[in-house]
């Protein structure tokens, strides 16, 4: 990946790039964040790969699939990966953008017996499931386990529909909602990378913001 470099001055040289970009107290708070992403489909793997170009320091990615031929048209992933876990197969990815992050994972299928387990080290946990009842299982366990958490959801970007419907809405003091609402009603059945990422841009942007301190 980056053969015959020298790893600590690698180090220094990408520490030096985010400090530049960021400002050395957002990169301090960003290197010091966990986050935990729960799914690595096209929202998941799109957050997670903007939060590591961000330099958020812990990212825990939590998934039981794996790669298949038909996600390859709205997910991160390429034919190299096609047949691993997603978790594992994201993870080589987020490293390849930058290989000083902790990144780990979970091939798990979230329940809420091991919820607890899973999340209990995050800060802000986004969740990025596809089935309805495993994202209302997922938050209401979160909200009601770990009040102090931020927690960040995500409902309706599917189709092709106008992407500036897509929103931020925070719903109480540490629960927000990113989507358009709808999930694709007007354009059902289409899935498009385009508009998956767009959302999931909202939720990586959500997930910055209050890591810096701005809610």
């Amino acid at each position: 990946m980056w053969a015959g470099a020298d790893e600590k001055k690698l180090r220094q040289d990408v520490d030096r790039c985010l400090k530049e970009r960021h400002g050395e107290e957002n990169q301090g708070l960003l290197y010091a964040a966990h986050i935990a992403v729960a799914g690595a489909g096209g929202m998941g793997s799109h957050a997670a790969v903007a939060l590591a170009r961000a330099g958020v320091g812990h990212i825990h990615l939590i998934d039981f699939d794996r790669v298949d031929l038909s996600n390859l048209h709205r997910q991160q992933y390429f034919m190299r990966h096609v047949g691993m876990m997603k978790v594992e197969a994201l993870k080589s990815i987020l490293l390849e953008i930058n290989p000083f992050l902790e990144i780990s994972v979970s091939a798990s299928r979230v329940t809420e017996e091991n919820c607890g387990e899973l999340f209990g080290d995050a800060d802000i946990v986004i969740e990025a499931f596809d089935d309805p009842k495993a994202k209302a299982m997922l938050v209401n366990e979160l909200l009601e386990r770990f009040p102090e958490k931020k927690v960040i959801a995500c409902s309706g970007m599917a189709g092709y529909s106008d992407a500036n419907k897509i929103t931020t809405r925070k719903i109480t003091e540490n629960f927000y909602i990113c989507g358009d609402g709808r999930a694709g009603v007007e354009t059902e059945g289409t899935l498009f990378a385009s508009r998956v990422s767009v959302c999931a841009g909202h939720a990586a942007n959500k997930a910055i913001q209050l890591i810096l301190g701005q809610k």
